[in-house]
């Protein structure tokens, strides 16, 4: 609960038997929270953390970053090289995971699956004139990019058939009710918890401690919180 998570954040940066930072708003824990959540995610989607470990790289990391992954059908457009969508999921979306998709072509109306790279903008020339780089019907695969918040997946000579997008998406950030949020001026009603497990939620709070004590030059707790945070991991 949101109450339990307050009195962590004010045990981890009190001194023991004080109440020194017990000033500090509860809008001011909320949004350091929610910060320490996008950099743990960041930092181990990556594999910046102290394991190099990215997001599948263990059976850790795919449990711990599990409740993020969603899947999203692909709608959009055909022109003769690529197929582009238009549903992508802006207001959610953290990072790219993978696409599939499936193709059918004259000779073969049943859908086959392809396999589908993410490839550079920069090199969709160069892919589209290599041989064994560019979109191929008969071996099942092909490539696609990303660019406005649109992906495109390239063909050639056969038609891409249900296209999806599992893609990693942002937590949701907690709330407390009754504490104004100062960049909405909205007040939530209602308490939004940590969906993450709760051994992740301690090692989100070390972080959180961390980003405040280091807003107020607290540099004995903002080490500490920052190591607990990565030696823990």
């Amino acid at each position: 609960e949101n109450s339990t998570l307050l009195i962590k954040l004010k045990q981890r940066l009190n001194k023991l038997d004080s109440n020194d930072y017990d000033n500090i708003e509860c809008w001011q824990f909320v949004e350091a929270f929610n910060k320490a959540q996008i950099e743990w995610c960041r930092r181990n989607l990556h594999g910046g953390n102290m394991y190099k470990e990215g997001d599948e790289l263990s059976k850790k990391r795919i449990d711990d970053l599990q409740p993020l992954l969603r899947e999203l059908s692909l709608t959009g457009t055909v022109t003769n090289t690529y197929f582009e969508s238009n549903n992508f999921p802006v207001d959610t979306y953290l990072e790219f995971k993978t696409i599939t998709a499936s193709a059918t072509d004259d000779c073969c109306p049943e859908p086959r699956t392809m396999t589908v790279y993410l490839a550079e903008e920069a090199n969709v020339p160069l892919l589209l004139r290599d041989p064994l780089k560019n979109p191929d019907f008969g071996w099942g695969e092909t490539f696609c990019t990303m660019q406005n918040n649109t992906i495109r997946i390239y063909h050639r000579d056969f038609t891409i058939a249900s296209p999806t997008l599992t893609y990693y998406r942002r937590p949701a950030m907690i709330e407390i009710a009754g504490c104004v949020d100062p960049y909405t001026q909205q007040t939530p009603a209602a308490d939004i918890i940590c969906e993450f497990k709760d051994d992740v939620v301690e090692l989100i709070i070390d972080e959180a401690v961390a980003i405040i004590a280091g807003d107020i030059e607290s540099v004995n707790q903002a080490m500490r919180g920052s190591q607990n945070a990565e030696k823990n991991n």
